[in-house]
């Protein structure tokens, strides 16, 4: 890499699970996007073929309309040979296939318990993560071996989990995780600051907010526009449409969307705490008691969300591979913004500026009363290598009970993947909130999810209690 009058050149991505049909097409598009930075994308992933689909399609958009930059694409044959003399490392890889997911997601329902997501917490969440972490911690070693100076951008859910492995593996790695969800909480409230106060034309930007908490459980305990404090309007918000839910420009049918929301779980939840949840709903959600949001299919249209199913998730990716199809001859290569940071934050991790936003990292006492090595969701400043957190102030008593037993379960997992001891994780998952049966339905429980994804289990003890 070389530093020349236009920018950074010679820039060297190393793309983790490089087939992608989604996060991978996006980055495409920013990169080309950014006039800046030049380079070439290293493309990893166990099914070579969708990673070869995705090196014609990244250097397609070199051509595309829009185009300020060239970037080439290569698909590599062993993540080695990704990694090796990387300056970014993106992790954005699917555990398995979306038949463990549907396990993950759906298994639970036999016995009451239904998830929205099924993801990053709950049940599903904690056996997806069984299966994630030893292929997290073997990218880290490799990271370790082959680029030990990289920045490692990670996408992967269970977000928190999946950097807390990357540092337990190789302490030294420079990591953090991203994730928008805090970006669409800002860009609700430049909403507020129209509806409310009249004043249009705001950004998310625009919008300064404290973040803290956990990834998919964020909490903003200020946020302002300008010098107008944003907290006591958004309380009168929050009132005005805390029954209806804010509906507007959105399909009221909640149940046939599975990713919008009418902000109903938020709403509830500044009522209880006087915080703002910064999340989607249905995220939102898996993190509170079972009875409140998730008790039953009509409890979540009661509250304005959607349970994002698995026969969605495969029906959208049959819609993603027949776009794979046309733009493998060229077709539909569009350049689009699209809201995500990775590129930003690697021009200012190269140096060419310096930028503010929420990311995922431990804990080094920017919230002082986690505890130190924790996984948390705060700003940081970027700038030349460099990510510092921005010390947000300790966690509000009031929520501080839902956030520390999140992190002290999440920490448990990943001592359990560390020790190859599947058993052990059965205590956090006996302790979600949303695992509201008894401890023999919950044991009959996690070991059927177990035996449902016992392919990608191998590396764990064979003696089972």
């Amino acid at each position: 890499m070389k530093f020349t009058e236009r920018g950074a050149e010679g820039v060297k991505i190393a793309y983790i699970g490089g087939g992608s049909r989604g996060w991978a097409w996006g980055l495409m598009s920013d990169l080309v996007s950014c006039e800046d930075m030049s380079g070439e994308v290293r493309l990893y992933d166990i099914d070579r073929e969708a990673a070869l689909a995705n090196e014609k399609i990244g250097n397609y958009f070199n051509n595309a309309e829009g185009a300020k930059s060239n970037w080439s694409y290569k698909a590599c044959l062993t993540l080695g040979g990704a990694l090796r003399g990387a300056d970014f490392v993106v992790i954005s890889i699917l555990p398995g296939t979306f038949d463990e997911m549907e396990s993950d997601v759906h298994t639970p329902e036999k016995y009451g318990i239904y998830q929205s997501v099924g993801d990053t917490t709950g049940p599903g969440g904690i056996v997806r993560a069984l299966r994630l972490l030893p292929m997290i911690e073997e990218i880290a070693r490799a990271v370790e071996e082959h680029c030990p100076n990289a920045w490692v951008i990670n996408y992967t859910n269970p977000m928190t989990m999946t950097v807390k492995m990357l540092y337990k593996t190789f302490p030294k790695i420079k990591a953090f995780g991203c994730c928008h969800e805090v970006f669409a909480t800002k860009v609700l409230l430049t909403k507020v600051l129209e509806d409310m106060c009249g004043i249009e034309g705001a950004t998310r930007d625009d919008i300064k907010v404290n973040v803290t908490g956990v990834n998919h459980f964020t909490w903003l305990t200020e946020a302002h526009y300008k010098n107008i404090d944003l907290m006591p309007i958004y309380a009168k918000f929050v009132d005005k449409y805390y029954e209806t839910g804010y509906l507007k420009g959105k399909d009221t049918n909640w149940m046939n969307n599975s990713f919008d929301c009418s902000q109903r779980v938020k709403f509830d939840l500044f009522k209880r705490y006087g915080a703002i949840a910064a999340a989607g709903d249905r995220h939102l959600a898996e993190f509170c008691e079972g009875s409140w949001y998730l008790s039953s299919p009509e409890k979540v249209k009661e509250w304005g969300f959607g349970l994002t199913t698995v026969a969605y998730r495969k029906k959208d990716l049959l819609e993603r591979l027949e776009k794979s199809r046309r733009r493998l001859k060229g077709e539909d290569i569009v350049i689009s913004n699209t809201g995500e940071e990775g590129v930003l934050q690697m021009r200012a991790l190269l140096g060419l500026e310096t930028i503010v936003t929420n990311v995922n990292i431990p804990n080094v006492g920017q919230i002082p009363n986690l505890p130190l090595g924790a996984v948390v969701e705060t700003n940081a400043v970027f700038s030349a290598d460099s990510v510092r957190p921005v010390q947000t102030g300790e966690l509000p008593m009031n929520i501080y009970p839902l956030i520390s037993r999140i992190v002290s379960s999440q920490e448990l997992v990943v001592d359990a993947v560390c020790a190859r001891d599947i058993d052990a994780a059965f205590v956090p998952f006996l302790n979600d909130p949303l695992v509201t049966i008894g401890h023999e339905d919950a044991r009959r429980l996690f070991d059927e999810m177990v035996e449902n994804t016992s392919a990608y289990l191998g590396m764990y003890n064979k003696e089972r209690k």
